[in-house]
C-alpha cells in the first residue's frame, strides 16, 4: 500500500529558472525506509518540505506535478531548530504537540532514557534554545513519535546526535514499522538502515536535473552505480577508438582517389567515369561512418566528486608539543559540565573527542581553539559547529576568500571554488543564502588557502554528503598536521583518527578503536 505518492514532478528555482528536478515520479510504500542522497544544494531538502506542506518552499521555487499522501498522517523533522521557539522551555516547547498530553509521565520518563536524556527532560523549564543540537533532534523525534504517524519524513536526523543516540536512531528506523523518507550525510546510518536509494543529480555542468530510484542497499547502489559507469566509459572510449581506426582508412582511401582524379586525362573519359563512380561510394561510406557516429555510445556523464587538498605552509616537526591542556572544570554559565580534563597532543596526531550530548565537547574545543589560534609558532584553522561565527553572511565566496582582491587571485579563487561545485551565479551569491553544505566547503577551502598546520575541527563531515564525505575524509586522513576534532561520524572516526577520547563528567578518557 503506497503512504506518499509523486507523479511527474518538476521543481524549479523562482530566482534563476534553474530546475531542481524534473518530471520525477516515485511513490513510497508501507513500511519502506527510503534516503534522498545528493550532491550539496541540489535539492534535497526543498523535496521533503514540498512532499510536507508546499508553503514552506513556495518563496523560493515553483513546481508542476502530483504530490499525493493518500490522506496520511505525515510527522515532518526540519533540518534547524525552529527559530520562533527558541524561548520557549522545553515543557512549553513540547506543549504544542497535543499527543504529549496523552503520554503518562511513566511513558516519557521511559522514552528520555532511550534517548539518554533525564528522566524529567521533557517537563524542564530550560529554554529550548540553550540545549544542544543533539538534545534538539531528539526532542523533535521524541514528539514525532508521539504523533503515531503514517510516514516520518526527516531533514538530517543524524545530525548533532550522539553515536548512542545514532545506534538508537537505526534501531528505531528499522523496527518502527512506518514508512520513511529521510535525508542524511551519515553513510553508516544510510548502509544499516535504508532499503530504497532516491538519488539526486545535476549533470551538464549542473544545468540538467537526473533522479535514479533504485530498491537496494547503499552500498549495492554505490558499487553497482560505479560498475555500469566504468562499463559506459569503456565501450565509449572502444567504440571511439575502433571509429578513428575506420576513419584513419578512409581518408587514406579518399585522398589516394582524389589524387587519381587529379592526374587524369581529359582523353580518357572512361577511366574518368570509374574514378567518378568510385568517389560517390567513398561519399556514400563517409555519411554511414557519420551516422555510425551519432548512435555511438555516450561517454557516462555523472556528477563528479568534489576536489580539494590541504597543503601546511610548514610541517610540525614530529615531536612538537601541539597543545598541552589542563581543565579543572568546564562549566557553561553556573554548570559545571566535566572535571579533571587533561589532553596533550604531540607533531601530526589526528584526535577526536566524542561524548554523549550536552555534555560539553563544543565548550571545549572552544577553549583550545581560544588558546591556540593566537600562537606564532602555529598555523591554526578552526571550523566552529555553527558557521555563522566565523562567515559574514553579506559577503559572497569570492569576497570571503579574497585578501589582495586581484585579478589573478579571483580568477585563482573562481577555479577553486568551481572545483567544489560552485557554480558561476553561487559563487554571486551572499554566504547567508548557501546551503549548510555550501557553507562547510567554503570554510575547507579556507584552511586550503591559509596552508594551516593545526586544524581544530568541529563536526567537520556532518553536511558533507554521502558522494563528497569519502572525498573530505581522505583529505584529512593524508593531511600531514594535527587535526583536533569533535565527531559522531564513525567512518571518519575509523579512518581519520588516531586517538579518540570520550568526555565524560569525570575528564576525558581513551577510547579503544574497535568500539567506535
Amino acid at each position: 500500500m503506497s503512504v506518499i505518492q509523486i507523479n511527474n514532478l518538476t521543481i524549479n528555482h523562482k530566482k534563476d529558472l534553474h530546475p531542481l528536478l524534473l518530471d520525477f515520479s516515485f511513490t513510497l510504500n508501507e513500511g519502506e525506509r527510503a534516503v534522498i542522497i545528493s550532491e550539496e544544494g541540489n535539492g534535497k531538502s526543498t523535496l521533503l518540505k514540498l512532499i510536507y506542506d508546499a508553503s514552506l518552499v513556495s518563496d523560493y521555487v515553483e513546481y508542476t506535478g502530483e504530490i499525493l499522501t493518500q490522506g496520511s498522517i505525515l510527522a515532518y523533522l526540519p533540518q534547524e531548530f525552529p527559530a520562533g521557539k527558541k524561548d520557549s522551555s522545553v515543557y512549553e516547547y513540547c506543549l504544542d504537540t497535543p499527543a504529549f498530553l496523552e503520554q503518562t509521565p511513566k511513558e516519557l520518563a521511559a522514552l528520555a532514557s532511550s534517548l539518554w536524556l533525564p528522566g524529567d527532560f521533557f517537563y524542564s523549564d530550560q529554554p529550548a534554545g540553550t540545549l544542544s543540537g543533539g538534545e534538539k533532534v531528539k526532542l523533535q523525534i521524541a514528539l514525532l513519535c508521539m504523533m503515531q504517524p503514517d510516514a516520518f519524513l526527516l531533514d538530517e536526523p543524524s545530525n548533532d546526535i550522539d553515536i548512542e543516540t545514532l545506534e538508537w536512531l537505526e534501531n528505531f528506523l528499522n523496527t518502527c514499522g512506518k514508512s520513511v523518507l529521510y535525508v542524511s550525510h551519515d553513510e553508516t546510518l544510510i548502509e544499516r538502515t535504508a532499503n530504497v536509494i532516491i538519488h539526486l543529480e545535476q549533470v551538464r555542468r549542473k544545468t540538467l536535473p537526473r533522479t535514479t530510484v533504485v530498491h537496494m542497499p547503499y552500498r549495492e547502489y554505490m558499487r553497482s552505480r560505479q560498475e555500469a559507469f566504468c562499463r559506459q566509459e569503456q565501450l565509449a572510449a572502444n567504440e571511439r577508438r575502433e571509429y578513428q581506426k575506420q576513419m584513419e582508412r578512409f581518408r587514406r582511401i579518399e585522398q589516394k582517389v582524389e589524387s587519381m582524379q587529379a592526374g587524369i586525362s581529359r582523353q580518357d573519359p572512361h577511366d574518368g567515369r570509374l574514378l567518378k563512380k568510385k568517389m560517390k561510394a567513398v561519399k556514400s561510406q563517409e555519411r554511414r561512418f557519420e551516422k555510425d557516429r551519432e548512435n555511438m555510445t555516450e561517454a557516462p556523464d555523472m556528477e563528479q566528486a568534489i576536489f580539494v587538498k590541504i597543503c601546511p605552509q610548514n610541517r610540525l616537526p614530529a615531536g612538537k608539543t601541539v597543545l598541552d591542556f589542563t581543565c579543572d572544570r568546564l562549566t557553561v554559565s553556573d554548570r559545571v559540565l566535566a572535571g579533571n580534563i587533561a589532553l596533550r597532543v604531540t607533531g601530526a596526531e589526528k584526535i577526536c573527542i566524542i561524548g554523549r550530548n550536552g555534555i560539553g565537547k563544543t565548550t571545549l574545543l572552544k577553549q583550545i581553539a581560544a588558546l591556540l589560534l593566537p600562537r606564532p609558532d602555529l598555523k591554526v584553522s578552526y571550523m566552529p559547529q555553527d558557521y555563522a561565527d566565523l562567515l559574514p553572511e553579506d559577503l559572497t565566496p569570492v569576497e570571503y576568500l579574497m585578501r589582495t582582491g586581484d585579478k589573478d587571485e579571483i580568477t585563482t579563487i573562481r577555479t577553486y571554488l568551481g572545483s567544489m561545485h560552485y557554480t558561476a551565479d553561487e559563487m554571486s551569491h551572499r554566504t547567508g543564502e548557501l546551503s549548510g553544505g555550501q557553507k562547510a566547503k567554503l570554510l575547507f577551502l579556507k584552511m586550503s588557502l591559509e596552508g594551516a598546520n593545526c586544524l581544530i575541527l568541529d563536526e567537520p563531515t556532518r553536511n558533507f554528503s554521502p558522494l563528497s564525505g569519502p572525498v573530505i575524509r581522505q583529505v584529512l586522513q593524508e593531511f600531514p598536521g594535527a587535526i583536533i576534532s569533535i565527531s559522531h561520524d564513525r567512518k571518519y572516526i575509523r579512518e581519520v583518527c588516531t586517538k579518540v577520547y570520550r568526555l565524560t563528567e569525570n575528564g576525558l578518557l581513551p577510547v579503544p578503536r574497535p568500539e567506535i
